[in-house]
C-alpha cells in the first residue's frame, strides 16, 4: 500500500485521522440549556465581585463588571446566551446595586443613567462580540471543509484501493457536513453499504430510500415523501462503470443547520469517486 506522504516526506491526512478528527471535535459545543445556564452563572460570578467591590466603586463603574460576563458570554457561546448574559446582568445590577435595594425599582437618576448604560453597553458588545465568532466559527468551519476535500485528493493522486477511495469519501462527506455519512454501491443488481463513518444508522428505511434515489437518478431529501421515515439525504452518482454508488448525508444529526447548497460539495466528491483520474483534470 502507498505510504501517505509526498517526494518531500510530508504527510497527509488519511481517512482514519480524518475519522478522529472528526469523532475530536463531534463532543461539539454544550447543549443549548448548559449554555444559557453557563451565561447565568458569569452573571453569578460577577455579582459576588460586585459584592466586593461595592464598598470602593460608584454604582456608574459598578456596571463595567457586568460587561465583563456578557463578552465572554458572546465570544464563548454565541448570541442567545449573551442576549440572556445581557438581561441577567441589568436585572442584577438593579435589584442588588441601586436603592431601593433589593427590588427592580430606581429612585436615583445617577442610577438609572448608570442601569441604561449597562444596557446599552452590553447589548452593542454582546452584538460585535457573537458577530465575530460567528465569523470564525464559519471560516475554521471552511478550512475544515477545505482539508476534508484535500484529504480525498490525496487517496486518489496515491492510486489507492477503490474501496479506501469510497472510505476516504464517506469521511470527507462526513467532515464537511459535521454529520454521519454513508455510501451505497450498487453492482450487479445488489445495493450494499460501501462506507460508514460518523455514527451512522442505517436503517430499512434508509436502505430503502437509497435504492429509490438510485432507481430514480435524482437528489431524495431525508423525511419528505415518499422516504418520510428516512432522515438522510441521497444522491445518485452517475458513472460509467458497473458499479453505481450512492452518497447520503444525514443533516438531522449535524451539528450544524442543513446548508442551503449542499450540492456543491457532492457535486465534488461524487466526481472524486465516480471517476477520480478524470476529476483531477
Amino acid at each position: 500500500m502507498p505510504d501517505a506522504a509526498n517526494d518531500r516526506g510530508e504527510s497527509f491526512p488519511t481517512p482514519l485521522s480524518s475519522a478522529t478528527d472528526l469523532r475530536s471535535e463531534s463532543a461539539g459545543p454544550l447543549p443549548a440549556l448548559a449554555q444559557y445556564g453557563v451565561a447565568l452563572l458569569l452573571v453569578a460570578v460577577a455579582t459576588f465581585f460586585a459584592f466586593v467591590a461595592d464598598r470602593v466603586v460608584t454604582a456608574p463603574t459598578l456596571t463595567l463588571i457586568f460587561v465583563i460576563p456578557v463578552v465572554v458570554a458572546a465570544t464563548s457561546l454565541g448570541w442567545g446566551p449573551s442576549v440572556v448574559a445581557v438581561v441577567a446582568s441589568v436585572l442584577a445590577f438593579d435589584f442588588f446595586f441601586t436603592q431601593p435595594y433589593f427590588t427592580f425599582q430606581m429612585t436615583e437618576p445617577s442610577e438609572i443613567a448608570a442601569t441604561l448604560l449597562l444596557l446599552v453597553t452590553s447589548a452593542i458588545v454582546s452584538t460585535v462580540a457573537a458577530e465575530s465568532r460567528r465569523r470564525a466559527l464559519a471560516a475554521r468551519r471552511a478550512a475544515d471543509q477545505s482539508q476534508a476535500l484535500q484529504a480525498l485528493a490525496h487517496v486518489i493522486i496515491e492510486d489507492r484501493s477503490q474501496k479506501e477511495v469510497v472510505d476516504a469519501a464517506a469521511t470527507a462527506l462526513s467532515r464537511i457536513f459535521a454529520a454521519p455519512a454513508v455510501i451505497f454501491s450498487e453492482t450487479g443488481g445488489q445495493l450494499r453499504q460501501e462506507a460508514t463513518i460518523g455514527g451512522a444508522v442505517v436503517t430499512e428505511a434508509e436502505i430503502k430510500a437509497a435504492e429509490n434515489a438510485l432507481n430514480a437518478q435524482t437528489h431524495l431529501r431525508g423525511e419528505t415523501y415518499p422516504n418520510d421515515d428516512s432522515t438522510f439525504d441521497f444522491w445518485p452518482v452517475a458513472n460509467s462503470t458497473a458499479c453505481r454508488y450512492v452518497l447520503s448525508v444525514d443533516f438531522k444529526s449535524s451539528r450544524f443547520e442543513r446548508p442551503p447548497d449542499p450540492e456543491r460539495f457532492i457535486e465534488i466528491v461524487g466526481a472524486y469517486l465516480a471517476s477520480p483520474r478524470r476529476a483531477l483534470l
